[in-house]
């Protein structure tokens, strides 16, 4: 490896908004073991598989029904 490194030309990540940040959130055990279980059947990491699932409700604009028993 170089002792030093020319970094004058280099430019920015063009990805670096797109990057993922990390959360913390609560959910259900069983909300959990579905996503896994789904996840491993379509080969897929769940925290990505459940990343899309909230970006495809997110880009619908998908409306939550709650009613309260």
């Amino acid at each position: 490896m170089r002792d030093d490194y020319d970094f004058s030309k280099s430019t920015k990540n063009p990805y670096a908004k797109k990057l993922k940040k990390q959360v913390t959130i609560r959910l259900d055990e069983d909300t959990i073991e579905y996503f896994k279980d789904l996840a491993e059947k379509k080969d897929l990491p769940y925290q990505s598989l459940i990343n899309l699932y909230l970006r495809d409700c997110a880009q619908s604009h998908k409306d939550l029904k709650i009613e309260w028993q």
